[in-house]
Order: structure tokens, then C-alpha cells, then sequence
């Protein structure tokens, strides 16, 4: 079993391969479900951690539908990470009836050669999972990021299990969402995967001792100035502990 855990800061990716993570997932905007990384965070990351490192290519937060320009910011960010020594990167667009834009994909599956390439959980709000994961399987993508359609992965395991059969040998499926330790057993038994992605932060107070209430330097979702959010490592060595069993 492989524990992938998914990393906001290069602080969190050195905490998560500390605590026993086997690979991370980088990111930035993690409120937001994760954007492409700057260049800075990629390179000390890759020079850091001592785990394979798949950085996250996406524009911006919302919808998986992009435009032309959006496409080339993709494109071009590909090309600072095979530049920067990471393991991979992590992507996935779609057309707007909910099919994988197979020719737009294939195309960033090309520039990221001879990298690794994870199609992330946009595949879980495509209109039908399985002709979704023949078309990853068609484009040669490594592994497919998914709860298998559902908010709590353990809500779908015999759905995760089909899509885990029908990949075959032709593509990785990595669960995720809302996974515990205590989850692992059943987990593994009922669909048979050997790679778990998981979110593992928890928040802790900021070191700033002059603070300033009520102003936010964001809109709409209103966070803590003065709360920091950090790697959970006891949940990320827990589950290594528990996965580690499996190896």
C-alpha cells in the first residue's frame, strides 16, 4: 500500500514524508481544492523531500471547463515542473457535457512525458465514471484520483471496486475522501486498491503577537488571520502505521 497525502506548503510536504508519507501531492489553495503551486514551492519541495513529489496543474479554482488561455497556462506550467525534478503532475478538464476533453488531455499527457501523470477528482463529476475511466485508459494516464463518485469514499466501495476491475492493469485507481485508520481493513478488503490520497491538516494558532480583528484579506469564505493551518502528522503516521501492515 502506498499513502499519498495531499500538501498545501513545502512545510506540509516535509512534515507529511516525515510523519510516513510515500508521496505527496502539491498544492496550492487548498480552500479552493487545490491550484498550481508557484515555482518556488515546487523546487525547495523537490529539493526537500525525500518522497516522489506530483504537483497539482490547475488555473484556478472551480469548474474543470477551461479556455484557450487557461490551456496554455497549463501547458506552460508542465513545463516549469519537468524543469524543477518533480515525480509528476496532476490534472484533469472536461467538456462542458461532462465528458474528459480527451484531445486537451492527451495533449498535456504529452508535454508531461516522461513524467508521471494523475487525472485528479475532476473524473468524479464526469457523467459516467466508467466510460470516463476507458477514455484514461485510451490517453495511457499512470492513475486516476477518485471516492468514486461519492461525497465519503466508504459510501461507494463496491462502485469503487468495479472501477478498480475495470482499470485493470491499463490505470492505477488511488481512493480518497474521508478516509480513517480505522477505515483501512475495510477499505482494502472490499476493493483491493494499493494507493490511498488523503487530506491531513488540522489548524494551529499563528505566532503573530500583534493582531488585528475584523479585517480579511479574502471575500466570501472568511478564515482565522491568526490560524494557521499545519500537517496533522499523527493522522498521517497512523494510517502509515496502519498501511504499513499491508505491505
Amino acid at each position: 500500500m502506498l499513502l499519498e497525502v495531499c500538501c498545501g506548503s513545502v512545510k506540509h510536504a516535509v512534515s507529511a514524508a516525515q510523519a510516513g508519507a510515500q508521496r505527496v501531492e502539491l498544492c496550492d489553495n487548498l480552500v479552493e481544492g487545490g491550484t498550481t503551486p508557484s515555482s518556488g514551492m515546487i523546487r525547495l519541495s523537490v529539493e526537500t523531500v525525500k518522497v516522489p513529489v506530483m504537483v497539482m496543474i490547475r488555473p484556478r479554482g472551480g469548474d474543470f471547463l477551461y479556455t484557450d488561455l487557461e490551456f496554455e497556462v497549463m501547458l506552460r506550467d508542465i513545463a516549469n515542473v519537468k524543469n524543477s525534478g518533480a515525480n509528476g503532475v496532476v490534472f484533469g478538464i472536461l467538456n462542458p457535457d461532462g465528458t474528459i476533453d480527451k484531445e486537451r488531455s492527451s495533449r498535456l499527457v504529452d508535454a508531461a512525458r516522461p513524467l508521471q501523470v494523475t487525472f485528479h477528482r475532476a473524473f468524479d463529476v464526469t457523467r459516467d465514471l466508467l466510460e470516463s475511466l476507458d477514455t484514461l485508459c485510451e490517453m495511457a494516464v499512470d492513475r486516476v484520483l477518485t471516492s468514486a463518485g461519492s461525497a465519503c469514499l466508504r459510501q461507494a466501495l463496491p462502485f469503487l471496486s468495479e472501477l478498480v476491475v475495470a482499470g485493470g492493469d491499463s490505470i492505477k485507481v488511488m481512493g480518497c475522501g474521508g478516509v480513517e485508520p480505522s477505515h483501512v481493513d475495510e477499505l482494502l478488503v472490499a476493493t483491493g486498491i494499493t494507493e490511498l490520497h488523503i487530506g491531513a491538516t488540522r489548524l494551529v494558532e499563528s505566532q503573530m503577537q500583534f493582531q488585528v480583528d475584523n479585517l480579511f484579506m479574502g471575500r466570501s469564505y472568511r478564515p482565522d488571520e491568526y490560524v494557521l493551518e499545519e500537517v496533522d502528522m499523527n493522522f498521517v503516521g497512523r494510517m502509515s502505521d496502519v498501511l504499513s501492515g499491508y505491505n
